[in-house]
């Protein structure tokens, strides 16, 4: 079968000269298949493929992927590139077994196994794994904030940050727990969720053992041993380890209760407070035993519940 047999999709390509004598010297320098793309012979024997400048245009020929668009001054790249459509992953890791497209993207995750950290921020001497980790981090020091939320004017230093943040005007919560149906904004709050459920507890206190679901609870735990109380009211000048105490302290001088049940008119301090009091009127009770399968509104009521199991006395 020829060249001229296949089904073929060809591109021109119009020198940065938008002259009508620029256009009249068009090449066609994309010939691409559709299982893939056409050795550099083939194309040369069409006459539809070159590796050097067009004459007389100072144009160089552009090949252009028909699956997304990318565009590529050598055939080469464009043939490394396609490897990403196909699926085709022909670098391996030695020591996990992990494949990849590119030589580039295998040589970048032996940083993991290395522990590599060759780019260093100039300012602050941390160090990290990708240049674009570094890229991202030096925005903290810079303070550029590229990422704008069109609908609230709110910048963030990561695209990431920007899309998490736009779930807050969609209400989009994509990220299902299948153990008891509950949606979540952030995959983040989903795995802390899932906790709930499985009772893992990874974050563990070397001074007593407490161990704890997330870091900012083994963190927050830390100032019962320390006995640090940073959190001071400006008005009567007493002290407490969490800010969240201070806020219900604060209650005490202004008298304000901002969290409502619409349901009954009882209102409430803390969110939290009316998050927990809706459960008389829902019945839900999240907190199952996983030893007898009893369950419980409030979370205090399961841990003394689990006690029974445990034989630990308080």
């Amino acid at each position: 079968m020829t060249v001229w047999n296949r089904r073929m999709t060809i591109g021109r390509v119009v020198g940065e000269n938008r002259s009508l004598e620029s256009h009249n010297s068009i090449i066609l320098c994309r010939a691409t298949t559709l299982v893939g793309v056409l050795s550099s012979l083939e194309l040369s024997s069409a006459g539809l493929w070159h590796s050097k400048r067009a004459q007389n245009t100072g144009t160089r020929c552009h090949f252009t992927c028909h699956q997304c668009g990318k565009s590529f001054d050598q055939q080469g790249k464009l043939q490394v590139h396609m490897i990403i459509h196909i699926g085709e992953k022909p670098y391996s890791c030695k020591l996990c077994g992990k494949s990849f497209p590119e030589k580039g993207n295998l040589k970048r995750h032996m940083r993991v196994h290395t522990r590599e950290k060759p780019f260093t921020c100039p300012q602050c001497g941390k160090s990290f794994t990708h240049k674009n980790t570094l890229n991202d981090h030096i925005r903290i020091h810079t303070e550029e904030k590229p990422f704008t939320c069109q609908q609230c004017g709110k910048s963030f230093i990561l695209k990431s940050y920007l899309k998490s943040h736009m779930t807050v005007h969609t209400g989009e919560k994509s990220f299902l727990c299948h153990q008891c149906g509950k949606s979540f904004i952030q995959k983040r709050y989903l795995k802390s969720h899932m906790t709930v459920h499985t009772g893992e507890k990874f974050f563990l206190c070397h001074q007593c053992g407490k161990s704890f679901i997330q870091k900012r609870y083994l963190k927050s735990h830390m100032i019962v041993h320390t006995g640090e109380k940073p959190f001071t009211c400006s008005q009567c000048g007493n002290s407490f380890t969490h800010k969240s105490a201070l806020n219900v302290h604060m209650a005490i001088h202004t008298g304000e209760k901002p969290f409502t049940c619409k349901l009954c008119g009882n209102s409430f301090i803390e969110k939290g407070s009316l998050r927990r009091h809706m459960r008389i009127h829902t019945g839900e009770k999240p907190y199952t035993c996983p030893q007898c399968g009893k369950s419980f509104t409030q979370q205090g009521n399961f841990n003394r519940h689990m006690r029974i199991h445990t034989g630990e006395k308080h």
